[in-house]
């Protein structure tokens, strides 16, 4: 059996959370780490870096702070699941890749991410982190759809 941890996503979404609870019911306990992956700086963010009033990396901390609580409630969730989890946060553009970045770190022999159920113009808008990290992540992907799909 591989010790190394699988990586399981997690964004605090309904989605994320069943797919936690859903590769706990596939794997059993395992070792896990739980990933939340922030942007350096949201849109917004970006905007207001030019003002002066706005020290250097003050959203970055802020940012990571945030994936920090995302990504702990999401270790509680896995530990209560059955997983031997711990949290872990990643900043980056875009998404898919902190987390196929932080997979490879961890040499993860399985990557876990929820789906939002997205298809035709609304996953061509807004893009789906699950089939981007499917896509480049060499390693297998367990995808989990939302409930109903």
């Amino acid at each position: 059996m591989n010790d190394k941890p699988i990586l399981i996503c997690y964004d605090g979404s309904d989605d994320a959370a069943r797919a936690i609870s859903s590769a706990a019911a596939l794997l059993g306990p395992r070792k896990a780490v739980v990933l939340d992956v922030a942007p350096e700086l949201t849109a917004s963010e970006s905007f207001a870096t030019v003002s002066s009033v706005v020290p250097g990396n003050a959203f970055e901390e802020l940012n990571t702070a945030d994936a920090g609580r995302v990504a702990g409630r999401g270790a509680e969730i896995a530990r209560s699941s059955g997983f031997d989890a711990e949290a872990r946060t990643e900043l980056a553009v875009p998404t898919w890749q902190g987390i196929v970045n932080v997979a490879d770190e961890l040499e993860a022999p399985l990557i876990v991410i929820g789906s939002r159920g997205l298809s035709g113009l609304k996953e061509a808008f807004a893009g789906s982190v699950s089939h981007q990290v499917a896509e480049h992540a060499h390693r297998p992907v367990l995808i989990v759809p939302p409930d109903g799909h």
